[in-house]
C-alpha cells in the first residue's frame, strides 16, 4: 500500500483559519488609531472620534488583508509546489478573495471617512453624502482611495473565481496595482521632493506588501504544506531578502526627505520612525535565523518546526507593530514641513525649478537623478552580470559582446532620463524629443541584442514542481497568445507608429508632461515598443515564428516612413502641440514654443535615419548568415543522399521536356 506524502493527508480537514489574521488586523488597528492622536480633537473643523479614530483603524485593516491577499495569490502562483490530490491552490485563491473582500470593506470606509476629514464634518452632519458623492472623484486623495477600492473587489471576485495560475496572476496584478496607487498621495505627494518621495513610497508600499504577505500567507497555508513547507519556505526567505532590502533602502530615503536631521527622531514623527527602524532590525534578525538554523533543518528537525512556529507568530507580530505604526504615520505632521519654494510657474507645471538655458558642455555636465530610472537600471544590468557568471562558472560560454551592449544600453537609458534630455525634456519640446528618440529607438539598437530572455532561461534551472519561477515565468510570457499577437511584425509596426502618433496629437501628451504617473507611463511606453519593434526585426531571444528577411525589410523602410512622415507633420505644423503647457512655461530664454517644435520635428526625422540603417544592416545580415546555413545544410544532405533532391528535380525537366515533344 502507497503512503500519501505528508502534505496530502487529511488535506480537507486541515484548512487554514483566518482568526489568528482577522485577531491582528484588530489588533493592528487599535494601536494605529492609539498612535494617531485619535483621542484629541481637532481645533477646526473636528469631523468627531468616529471619524478621528476610525481613519487609522481601517487604514492598518486595508494594509493586512490587503497584504495577506497578495502573498496568499503569490503563494498560489510563484512558491507553494503543487501535488496530487490537494486543492491548495484553489484553496489559496478562495482565501485570498475573503481577504481581499474584508480589504474591500475597510477600503471603501476609509473613502467615507476620509472624505469627511477633508470636508471637517462628522458622518452624521446634514448634507454630507451630498457633498460625498459629489466631491469623491475631484478630489485627488479620495479619487485615489476609491480607486483602491474598486480594485480591491475586483480582486476579490477575480480570486474567488479564479483556478489557473494565470487568473490569480492576473489577480495579483491588479493587487498590486491597488497597493500602487496609493503612492500618490500621503506625505510622499506634498513634500518638495515629489518624484523622489513618491517613487520611494511605491517600491516601499511595494516590498512592505510582498513581505508580510507573504508570510500571513505561508503561516495560513502551513497546516497544508507538510513536506512542501521547506522548499516553500526557502523560496519566500529569498523574496523576504529582496523585500528587505527595497524597504530598508526606501524607507531610508523617505525618512532622510521627512526628518531631515538628528534633532528631527525627537519630533512624535521622528519618534514612530524610530519605531519602525527598531522593528526592521528585528524583523532582520527573524531572516538571519530562517536562513541559518531553520530552512536547512526544517525537513527532518521536529525542534525546527516548532521554532518556525514560533518565529511566524513573533515576526507577524513584528510586522503588525510595523503596520500600525506606518498608518499612524501617515496621520502625523512630518519633522520637516513642506516649506513652499518660491512662486514658479515651471516648478507649479513640471515639479521641478527651471533649469535655465543650457550651456554649451550641459550634454555632458548636466544631470539630475531620477533614482527609480537609476535603480531600474542597476538592477538590470546587475541581474544580467549575475547570469552572466553563473554561466561562465559552470563552464557555458555566453558572448562578452552581448554583456557589453547591454550596459551600453542601459547607460544610454540613464543619460536620457538623468541627463540633458531628462532635464531640458521637461520644458523644451526639441529636448524632449531627444530623450524620446534615444529611449524608443537608440537604447532598444543595444538592449535587444543583448538576448536577455535566453541568459535567464539558460542561467536559472527549471522547477519540476508546477510552479512558476522567473523562468516559467518567461516562458508563460513569451510564448503566451498576448505576445503572438503584439510580435506579429505588422501589428508591432503599427503600434510602434500609430502610438507615437496618438500620443502627441491628443491630451496625453501634456498629461505626461506636467503629471509624475504620467511620465512614468510615458517612459515605460517608449521603451517597450521600441523594444518590441526592435525584436521582431533582430532579436534572438525565444518567441514567436520569424518571419522573412525580406518581408522584415519591407516592414522596417514602411514604418521608417511613416516616421519620417511624422517629423516633416511637426515641422509644418502651424498649431502648438500640447499648446496650455508651453504657452503656461513663460520661459524667459530659449526659442518661441512653436520655433522649438519645429527642431522637435527636425529631430524626430533626422535621428531615424540612423537607426534605421543600423537596423536594416543587422537584417540582411541576418538574411545572408540564414542563407549561408540553409546551404550548408542542403550541402550535407546532398552528400549523404547522392544529390537526390536535385536529381528528382532533373528527372522532372526531363519528364516536362519528352511530354512537351511528344505533344508537339
Amino acid at each position: 500500500m502507497t503512503t500519501a506524502p505528508p502534505s496530502e493527508v487529511g488535506g480537507a480537514s486541515r484548512r487554514p483559519s483566518l482568526l489568528p489574521l482577522g485577531l491582528l488586523a484588530a489588533a493592528v488597528a487599535t494601536l494605529a488609531a492609539a498612535w494617531s492622536g485619535a483621542a484629541a480633537p481637532l481645533a477646526l473643523g473636528d469631523p468627531g472620534p468616529l471619524v478621528r479614530w476610525g481613519i487609522p483603524a481601517v487604514g492598518a485593516v486595508s494594509t493586512i488583508t490587503a497584504a495577506a491577499t497578495i502573498g496568499l495569490l503569490g503563494m498560489a502562483v510563484f512558491i507553494v509546489p503543487e501535488r496530487a490530490r490537494t486543492n491548495r491552490r484553489i484553496d489559496a485563491a478562495r482565501l485570498a478573495g475573503m481577504t481581499a473582500a474584508v480589504w474591500t470593506v475597510a477600503a471603501t470606509l476609509r473613502v467615507l471617512l476620509v472624505s469627511a476629514d477633508l470636508a471637517g464634518t462628522p458622518l452624521t452632519s446634514d448634507g454630507f453624502l451630498q457633498q460625498f458623492f459629489r466631491f469623491v472623484w475631484e478630489l485627488e486623495t479620495t479619487r485615489v482611495y476609491l480607486l483602491n477600492a474598486i480594485l480591491a473587489l475586483v480582486v476579490s471576485l477575480g480570486a474567488l473565481r479564479a483556478r489557473g495560475r494565470a487568473a490569480m496572476g492576473w489577480a495579483l496584478t491588479a493587487a498590486l496595482t491597488a497597493v500602487l496607487i496609493l503612492a500618490l498621495i500621503g506625505h510622499a505627494a506634498g513634500t518638495a521632493s515629489h518624484e523622489t518621495a513618491v517613487n520611494a513610497l511605491a517600491v516601499h508600499l511595494l516590498a512592505v506588501v510582498v513581505w508580510v504577505g507573504g508570510l500571513a500567507g505561508l503561516a495560513l497555508l502551513r497546516p497544508t504544506l507538510g513536506m512542501d513547507l521547506p522548499v516553500s519556505l526557502s523560496r519566500y526567505s529569498t523574496l523576504a531578502l529582496w523585500s528587505f532590502v527595497a524597504v530598508a533602502l526606501t524607507g531610508a530615503q523617505q525618512a532622510w526627505i521627512r526628518v531631515g536631521s538628528l534633532a528631527g527622531l525627537g519630533t512624535p514623527y521622528g519618534l514612530i520612525v524610530v519605531g519602525k527602524t527598531l522593528a526592521l532590525v528585528a524583523l532582520g534578525y527573524f531572516g538571519w535565523t530562517y536562513r541559518r538554523r531553520v530552512i536547512a533543518a526544517i525537513g527532518t528537525d521536529p525542534a525546527s518546526r516548532a521554532l518556525f512556529s514560533r518565529l511566524v507568530v513573533a515576526e507577524l507580530a513584528v510586522m503588525g507593530l510595523a503596520t500600525g505604526l506606518s498608518a499612524a504615520l501617515g496621520r502625523t505632521a512630518p519633522a520637516v514641513p513642506d516649506v513652499p519654494a518660491p512662486p514658479s510657474r515651471v516648478l507649479e507645471l513640471t515639479g521641478y525649478p527651471d533649469p535655465g538655458a543650457p550651456g554649451d558642455l550641459a550634454w555632458l555636465t548636466a544631470w539630475r537623478f531620477d533614482w527609480l530610472f537609476l535603480a531600474t537600471a542597476l538592477l538590470a544590468v546587475g541581474l544580467y552580470v549575475a547570469g552572466f557568471v553563473t554561466l561562465r562558472r559552470r563552464g557555458d560560454d555566453w558572448p562578452v559582446s552581448r554583456l557589453l551592449v547591454w550596459v551600453a544600453g542601459w547607460f544610454v537609458f540613464v543619460y536620457a532620463t538623468c541627463g540633458a534630455p531628462g532635464i531640458w525634456g521637461r520644458v523644451l519640446f526639441s529636448w524632449h524629443m531627444v530623450m524620446h528618440m534615444a529611449v524608443a529607438m537608440i537604447v532598444p539598437l543595444f538592449l535587444v541584442p543583448g538576448a536577455p530572455v535566453t541568459l535567464l532561461l539558460r542561467a536559472i534551472h527549471p522547477r519540476p514542481d508546477k510552479t512558476w519561477g522567473p523562468r516559467e515565468f518567461l516562458l508563460q510570457v513569451v510564448h503566451s497568445r498576448a505576445m503572438r499577437f503584439f510580435a506579429n511584425p505588422v501589428v508591432a509596426a503599427v503600434f510602434f507608429f500609430v502610438s507615437l502618433a496618438a500620443f502627441y496629437w491628443s491630451p496625453l501628451f501634456e498629461i505626461a508632461l506636467t503629471t509624475h504617473t504620467g511620465h512614468l507611463l510615458m517612459m515605460a511606453h517608449f521603451l517597450l515598443t521600441g523594444y518590441l519593434f526592435t525584436w521582431v526585426l533582430i532579436g534572438i531571444d525565444p518567441g514567436v515564428p520569424r518571419w522573412s528577411p525580406l518581408m522584415l525589410l519591407v516592414i522596417l523602410f514602411a514604418t521608417i516612413s511613416f516616421h519620417a512622415f511624422f517629423g516633416v507633420t511637426l515641422t509644418s505644423a502651424t498649431e502648438l502641440l500640447a499648446s496650455d503647457f508651453f504657452t503656461q512655461l513663460q520661459l524667459p530664454w530659449g526659442p518661441s514654443p512653436l520655433a522649438d517644435q519645429y527642431t522637435a520635428g527636425e529631430i524626430a526625422w533626422g535621428v531615424g535615419e540612423f537607426p534605421t540603417l543600423v537596423l536594416a544592416i543587422i537584417v540582411a545580415r541576418q538574411w545572408v548568415r540564414t542563407d549561408a546555413v540553409e546551404s550548408r545544410r542542403l550541402d550535407r544532405q546532398a552528400d549523404r543522399d547522392g544529390d537526390a533532391e536535385l536529381t528528382a528535380y532533373n528527372d522532372y525537366l526531363a519528364r516536362l521536356r519528352e511530354r512537351t515533344e511528344h505533344e508537339q
